[in-house]
């Protein structure tokens, strides 16, 4: 154990900063150190101080000339500042009583700069002996809504149970950026960057024991540990849904990643596979990464089977469905002559398919809905229900009907009485329109259905892969396994 190892600050006082400086920002121009002075005045942060010896007021703060200076306590310091200059930063953050110090600034091991390595070498030796933390460097940091600290405008203020840990800025702020509107928030996003200091190792070990995380997601370019990064991983893996998604998976990407993080990443089918052998979830994007947090965040009982009732508008796209989610590894056994029978009684015959997918011309309206529900949900062999409107009603076909409060209303209570008796998810697949007005009224719907707990994708393809995923590691984590 190395005999600092007492020294350091926690994690939980890395992410509960009290005081915030931002060191190197600047009255004359908009960049990363005055964004990030914006989000946290925006976020109502208690303590905010910029830091810069040419100003006196900063975007409206007094602004000191040094770490020195402020009377108040600081435990967080972003630093915007020359590499050159972080050692003396650091001898000024200890003196303070400094708990973490993040650095956006870049010019360390990652540049290939002569003495970049070094400087990280003694910054890090430095950081412990006065028991501080190092997030990055080359990074832009944390967001935790909970603490008021966020480093992007486009953020959501709100909190969830998603943790993230990302090498990449433009990832750690993408991924809450871009996931909103689909419902899913966050407990703790860090930008670790070079990893100097804090890694993803230690990253994982904290998320699985972090009572505000239930789902933990990852970007990762490469690790410096390998043997620690695999027990870390297989730890978190057993007690959380972890989703990971590895840049640098060609040539390309490898040589990238190895120029923005210093990072030596390993082959893709290692990583896959060590992946599959932690029940750890490997994906290919952070679209497809959102997907899958979407599943574990709203679906409201994990099916044990792979077996789908698809119910929809739509002959063509009904049959399109089928074919994406066979491809994705679900299945959707045809409905039982009984179960035909009884849908042919309540739903129009003419023009419909009964076999599944089932597809009637009135499965847009509340009560072929409901009827078509009533049958579904008491089939034994179906684990889950996966409804869609293939021609999308949503916008000017729907002339407003099924952006209508009073519509969502009775179509959200006809769901939830459903899951109430027969205990299966309803997932929903809405597929955004092309224009802007259908798209207004295609945010209200997907708004109103995230709202009520229910998961909503953009795609069958999407829903298919992320629920195949869910269920595998639900299988695999099964006590009864």
């Amino acid at each position: 154990m190395d005999e600092l190892e007492h020294l350091k600050t926690s994690l939980d006082d890395v992410f509960s900063p009290r005081g915030v400086a931002v060191v190197g920002v600047s009255a004359k121009k908009i960049g990363f150190a005055e964004i990030v002075v914006e989000a946290l005045k925006s976020a109502n942060h208690p303590a905010v101080f910029p830091v810069n010896p040419n100003y006196t007021e900063v975007l409206g703060l007094p602004c000191y000339a040094s770490i020195l200076d402020i009377k108040e306590p600081v435990d967080h310091v972003v630093v915007n500042i020359p590499a050159s200059a972080s050692l003396s930063l650091i001898d000024d953050c200890i003196t303070k009583g400094v708990k973490s110090v993040h650095f956006f600034t870049a010019g360390f091991g990652e540049s290939g700069m002569s003495g970049g390595a070094e400087l990280e070498k003694q910054l890090l030796d430095k950081a412990r002996s006065g028991g501080l933390r190092i997030i990055g460097p080359n990074c832009i940091g944390l967001y935790v809504p909970k603490s008021r600290l966020h480093f992007a405008l486009r953020v959501p203020l709100d909190s969830g149970p998603i943790g993230f840990l990302s090498q990449s800025g433009g990832h750690a702020q993408n991924l809450p950026e871009f996931s909103q509107l689909r419902g899913l928030r966050y407990s703790k996003v860090i930008s670790y960057g070079n990893g100097l200091d804090i890694n993803e190792s230690e990253l994982f070990d904290y998320f699985r024991v972090d009572d505000e995380t239930e789902l933990i997601a990852a970007y990762i370019e490469g690790v410096k540990d390998g043997q620690r990064f695999i027990e870390s991983l297989g730890r978190a893996a057993s007690r959380k849904p972890v989703i990971i998604y590895k840049g640098g998976k060609t040539e390309a990407g490898q040589r990238a990643a190895k120029g923005h993080t210093a990072s030596m990443t390993s082959s893709i089918a290692a990583f896959e596979a060590l992946c599959k052998q932690k029940n750890a979830i490997w994906v290919k994007s952070i679209e497809e990464m959102i997907d899958i947090l979407v599943a574990f965040r709203f679906v409201k009982s994990v099916p044990s089977g792979f077996n789908v009732g698809l119910f929809g508008s739509g002959g063509g796209p009904s049959v399109l469905a089928g074919d994406e989610m066979e491809e994705e590894n679900l299945c959707l056994p045809e409905f039982s002559d009984e179960a035909k029978n009884e849908l042919k009684k309540v739903l129009p015959v003419p023009g419909s398919i009964f076999i599944n997918p089932l597809d009637t011309p009135n499965l847009t309206t509340p009560e072929a809905i409901k009827a078509a529900l009533n049958v579904l949900g008491k089939q034994s062999e179906i684990d889950m229900l996966v409804y869609h409107l293939g021609f999308h009603p949503i916008g000017n076909w729907g002339n407003g009907l099924y952006s209508s409060q009073q519509y969502l209303d009775t179509i959200i209570s006809i769901f939830n009485d459903n899951i109430k008796t027969y205990g299966k998810p309803i997932l929903m697949a809405l597929r955004p329109p092309q224009d802007l007005h259908s798209i207004k009224e295609f945010l209200i719907v997907q708004e109103a259905f995230i709202k009520a707990g229910f998961p909503v994708f953009h795609s069958m393809r999407h829903l298919a892969r992320a629920m195949n995923r869910m269920v595998t590691w639900n299988n695999f984590n099964s006590p009864n396994r």
